[in-house]
C-alpha cells in the first residue's frame, strides 16, 4: 500500500496525537494550526501543570464521561492511559500520581508534555504549518480530496482529520471553526453548552432558618464575595433539587469561592452533571438548585458536636467570635457566626445546646443557592459538537464523507475533571489513523 497524504486540522493534543500516529505508519502528514504555536490550550490545563490522564483502570473511564461515554469504548481500548504514560516516558517525561488518581509530569510544567509532542512531530518530520487557518474541506464523489486554507490555497489530501476543538477558552484558538466547516458537509452539530464551568450563585437565598433570614449573608452572592479566594480542601458537596430533595450530584475534594460564586474541581465536575439535568434553567430561576457543603465530612453530626463541645470547654471564658480558630479557616469564622444568629460577644460557656446544634448544622450543611453557569468562555470543556450518530466509533470516520475523521473536543463527548478529557483527545486522535485504500483523488 502506498503512503497516504494525511492532513490534520488543529494543533491541540488530539491533532498532535493524530499526526504522530499517522506519521509513525509511514504516511505523509501535514498539521495545520491557525495559531502561531501548537498546543496553547494544553499549556493551561491543570493550572499550567497538565493533568495528563487518570491512573484508574481504563475500563472505568466511561463512567467518568457523562457526555456520550459509551461511544468512546473502542477508542479507550485502542489507546489507554498506560499508552500515553509510556509515550511520555519514552520522550523523557517522567510522570507522578497525585490525589484523586491524577497524573502529572514530575516537572509540574505543561510545557514538558507539549515539548514531548512537538519533539516527536519533528522527529517524524511532520510538516507543521502554523498561522494557517483552514476554511473549507473539498469533497468529490463523497470523498475528501483536499482543504482550502488562508487565502483559498488548495492542499490535496487522501485523508483529513479534523481536531479543531470546541468553543471553550477561545483565546487559545478554540473558536468553533470546525463546526462551520463540517456543517457545510452535512454534519449535525448538537447544542453547544459550557461544561466543567464555574457556577454563579443567586442574588437571593431561599432559606427557612430564621437566623439565615436575618443574616447579611442570606444572599448567596454576599457570602461568596466575603469568602472570595478561600479554597476548601477535603470537603464533600451535594447539589440538590430543593423541590423534591433529590441529589443531583455529590463529590468529595477541593473547591474555591469566587466573586461570582463557586469553582474548583468538584464544582466543575458537578457542572458537567448539572447541565444535563432536566429543566435545570427553570430550576435555577426558581432558586431550587442548592449546593450543600459539608465542611467536616470526616465527622458525623454527633462526633462534630463532641468536638465543638470539647473546644468550647477548653475555652469557656472566651468570646464566641474568638473560639472557632481551631475549627475553621479565618475567612469562614465571621460568616458562620453571622449565619448561626448567635451574638459574637457571647461567652462560650453561655452558648446553649440548641445554639450549638445550630452551629453543627451550618458546618455540616453550609448551603448556597446556585443561579447559572458561567459563559462558555470560562468553561474548560465544550459539551456538544459533531453528532456521534454520524461518526463510526471504531475508526472516528465520518459516516457521511469518506476519508474525513474526527478527534477530540469537536466530537459531542465530554468528561469530568481528572485527566479524562485529555485522554479522550489522545485516544480519539490515535484511533483516527485508520489506513485508507483509496487512490489519491484529484479535483475536477
Amino acid at each position: 500500500m502506498k503512503n497516504l497524504k494525511v492532513v490534520i486540522i488543529g494543533g491541540g493534543p488530539a491533532g498532535m496525537m493524530s499526526a504522530i500516529t499517522a506519521a509513525e505508519r509511514g504516511n505523509n502528514v501535514i498539521l495545520f494550526e491557525k495559531m502561531k504555536t501548537l498546543g496553547r490550550k494544553l499549556l493551561i490545563t491543570g493550572k499550567g501543570r497538565c493533568n495528563i490522564t487518570s491512573s484508574i483502570d481504563i475500563k472505568d473511564f466511561i463512567q467518568n464521561v457523562p457526555g456520550n461515554g459509551k461511544f468512546l469504548y473502542s477508542s479507550f481500548q485502542n489507546y489507554t492511559n498506560r499508552d500515553i504514560i509510556d509515550f511520555l516516558n519514552k520522550q523523557g517525561v517522567k510522570v507522578k500520581e497525585e490525589r484523586g488518581n491524577r497524573m502529572f509530569p514530575v516537572s509540574d510544567k505543561s510545557k514538558s508534555v507539549l515539548d514531548a509532542f512537538i519533539n516527536k512531530l519533528n522527529e517524524l518530520k511532520v510538516d507543521i504549518r502554523v498561522n494557517s487557518r483552514v476554511t473549507k474541506i473539498e469533497v468529490q464523489d463523497g470523498k475528501v480530496v483536499g482543504i482550502r486554507y488562508n487565502n483559498n490555497i488548495l492542499e490535496k489530501a487522501d485523508k483529513i482529520i479534523i481536531a479543531t476543538g470546541g468553543l471553550s477558552y477561545p483565546a487559545t484558538g478554540s473558536t468553533g471553526d470546525g463546526y462551520k466547516i463540517v456543517q457545510e458537509l452535512g454534519h449535525n452539530i448538537t447544542k453547544i453548552k459550557p461544561s466543567l464551568v464555574p457556577i454563579i450563585v443567586a442574588d437571593k437565598n431561599i432559606e427557612t432558618q430564621e437566623s439565615i433570614k436575618k443574616s447579611k449573608y442570606r444572599d448567596s452572592i454576599n457570602l461568596c464575595k466575603e469568602l472570595q479566594g478561600l479554597t476548601l480542601k477535603n470537603v464533600s458537596i451535594k447539589i440538590i433539587n430543593n423541590d423534591n430533595k433529590k441529589i443531583i450530584y455529590e463529590d468529595f475534594g477541593e473547591m474555591i469561592f469566587t466573586h461570582f460564586g463557586v469553582s474548583g474541581p468538584i464544582i466543575l465536575s458537578g457542572s458537567a452533571h448539572l447541565l444535563r439535568y432536566k429543566n435545570v434553567e427553570e430550576l435555577f430561576n426558581k432558586g431550587s438548585i442548592k449546593l450543600i457543603i459539608d465542611l467536616k465530612p470526616a465527622l458525623t453530626y454527633e462526633k462534630l458536636d463532641s468536638r465543638v463541645l470539647r473546644d468550647f470547654n477548653a475555652e469557656k471564658n472566651k468570646l464566641f467570635r474568638n473560639a472557632l480558630d481551631n475549627l475553621l479557616p479565618k475567612k469562614l469564622i465571621e460568616p458562620v457566626i453571622e449565619l448561626s444568629g448567635i451574638n459574637e460577644n457571647k461567652r462560650v460557656n453561655e452558648i446553649t445546646k440548641e445554639e450549638r446544634k445550630e452551629i453543627i448544622k451550618i458546618l455540616k450543611e453550609f448551603t448556597i443557592t446556585l443561579k447559572a453557569f458561567r459563559s462558555i468562555d470560562d468553561a474548560i470543556i465544550t459539551a456538544g459538537g459533531v453528532d456521534i450518530k454520524q461518526i463510526n466509533p471504531k475508526t472516528m470516520e465520518s459516516k457521511l464523507v469518506k476519508g474525513l475523521f474526527f478527534a477530540g473536543e469537536i466530537i459531542d463527548v465530554d468528561a469530568y475533571t481528572g485527566g479524562f478529557n485529555l485522554q479522550i483527545a489522545y485516544s480519539t486522535g490515535s484511533v483516527s489513523y485508520t489506513h485508507l485504500t483509496l487512490p489519491t483523488n484529484s479535483l475536477v
